[in-house]
């Protein structure tokens, strides 16, 4: 079996991973964790009830600070006091309704925050990397059939969507603004629609079946034909990692945005993904499909993940069916009160020893 990521790389390196208490988040801190990393956090606290951070007890392997992006102050401190020397940006608000309804709120913590971090980083002479994450939302989406490159316009219809694609042209300017002659390396990371085990978040497509399925409830299905890049959430922090990794290796030759999505072969309709995460399901799992109502949302969204194949050699380990049946029991082990730090560390080490296709 093939290790995916450099332990001997990540031991004792000091990370400040910013949104450490969220659903990526946690996953990135409990993997780097047992890689050996130092990891201190920096985020709000966690955004449901309940929530990874707690479940699978992620506070148990790191240093633990509680702040807002948007209050610069503390965050400086937080991040000078870490003396990070790798900085991985997930902090976000990340849902594109909550967007529409708090406008806001969402450019303040998605663009605002980033800006304050990237101030703070100016001035912390420990840093070598940064990794800010995006979204696949922050193209100029025209409901095209091909899938968006690295090179193709930026842009957003509704706010979410514009935050990050702000976010992409603030980490730019920063880069050769500032960063570059600092010898700061500066990434940016585009994933698709993440799924795994524990998350709560609501309106989203995977947590709101695997609610409904465990009532045996019906579960509506609001988009049934949009077409979304599905991802197991370990995939694209596989990614961030390597990146991050390269970046303090190599420097500014790997300082660009890079896309993370999964093979053509899982870019599949919101209606195909609930069928598939309800045969694995079983008994008890309903599906039925209402009007489109309320704001809108893209409906055809790919992305070319052939950079990141041909530079990081980085590639998708696990198909869809995977990823959803990993979700699949990583729930009931949550149902069944397993021991979920145990649980989410060997699926960790599942995804890390898994043989690439």
């Amino acid at each position: 079996m093939e290790n995916l990521v450099t332990a001997s790389f990540w031991k004792d390196k000091r990370v400040f991973l910013t949104g450490h208490t969220g659903f990526k988040g946690s996953w990135l801190a409990l993997w780097l964790q047992t890689l050996g990393a130092r990891v201190h956090g920096y985020s709000l606290p966690p955004p449901t009830d309940p929530n990874l951070f707690s479940v699978a007890r992620v506070a148990e392997g790191l240093t633990d600070a509680r702040g807002d992006l948007r209050d610069a102050a503390r965050l400086n401190q937080a991040l000078h006091d870490a003396k990070p020397q790798i900085v991985l940006h997930l902090a976000a608000q990340a849902l594109v309704e909550e967007g529409y309804r708090d406008p806001v709120g969402t450019y303040a913590s998605n663009l605002t925050g980033t800006l304050n971090l990237l101030e703070a980083i100016r001035s912390c002479a420990s840093v070598q990397a940064v990794v800010v994450v995006t979204s696949d939302k922050c193209y100029q989406n025209r409901e095209w059939s091909s899938s968006y490159r690295e090179r193709d316009p930026l842009g957003g219809y509704d706010p979410y969507s514009s935050s990050k694609a702000a976010v992409e042209i603030l980490t730019a300017s920063y880069r050769d603004s500032f960063l570059r002659e600092r010898g700061v390396a500066i990434a940016t990371a585009r994933a698709g629609n993440v799924i795994g085990g524990g998350d709560w978040a609501p309106r989203r497509l995977v947590p709101d079946a695997l609610r409904g399925f465990a009532a045996e409830t019906e579960v509506v299905l609001r988009h049934p034909n949009a077409i979304r890049p599905w991802q197991h959430v370990l995939e694209p922090l596989a990614g961030y990692l390597l990146l991050a990794e390269r970046l303090v290796r190599e420097g500014n030759a790997f300082a660009s945005a890079w896309n993370f999505g999964p093979d053509e072969r899982d870019t599949l309709t919101v209606g195909k993904v609930v069928e598939r995460l309800a045969r694995q399901w079983g008994a008890g799992a309903k599906c039925s499909t209402a009007p489109t109502t309320g704001p809108h949302e893209a409906q055809l969204l790919k992305l070319d993940s052939g950079k990141a194949r041909s530079r990081l050699g980085w590639q998708p380990r696990w198909t869809v069916e995977t990823a959803l049946q990993a979700s699949v029991d990583w729930h009931r082990a949550w149902l069944q009160e397993a021991d979920m730090r145990a649980f989410t560390l060997a699926q960790i080490n599942d995804y890390s020893t898994t043989d690439t296709p």
